[in-house]
C-alpha cells in the first residue's frame, strides 16, 4: 500500500447516497437550525464517513465544526456543505486528497 492510500474497500454508492442526503437535509435546515443542531448532524455525517474510510469528508467535517464555533452565518454554512459534498463525491480518499481538502478549507476559514 502506498503512503497515504486508504486501507478501506471502495465505498458503496449507497453510503455515498446516504451521506449526500444527510448533507442536503442539513443544508436545507441550516437557516432555521441552531449551531448545536447543525453540529449534531455534522457529527453523524463524520461518524458514517469515518466508518467507511471517507477521509476527505471527515477532514471537511472538522473544518465545518470550526466554522460553526466561529459563528458563520447560515449562508456561509451553505458553502461548507458544498465542499463536504465534493469531498463525499471524490474518488480519492487518501491522505493527499484529504490534505488538499484541508488546504481549501483553511483558505475558506481564514478568508
Amino acid at each position: 500500500m502506498d503512503r497515504g492510500e486508504s486501507p478501506c474497500e471502495p465505498v458503496s454508492g449507497d453510503i455515498r447516497d446516504q451521506l449526500l442526503a444527510r448533507i442536503a437535509a442539513l443544508d436545507v435546515r441550516a437557516p432555521y437550525a441552531t449551531a448545536i443542531d447543525l453540529a449534531e448532524g455534522i457529527e453523524a455525517i463524520r461518524r458514517l464517513a469515518h466508518a467507511h474510510g471517507l477521509t476527505s469528508a471527515v477532514t471537511v467535517t472538522h473544518f465545518i465544526d470550526r466554522a460553526l464555533i466561529a459563528g458563520d452565518a447560515p449562508v456561509a454554512i451553505h458553502g461548507w456543505f458544498a465542499i463536504l459534498t465534493e469531498a463525499v463525491d471524490s474518488d480519492r480518499q487518501d491522505l493527499d486528497a484529504a490534505s488538499r481538502f484541508a488546504e481549501a478549507c483553511s483558505l475558506r476559514l481564514t478568508g
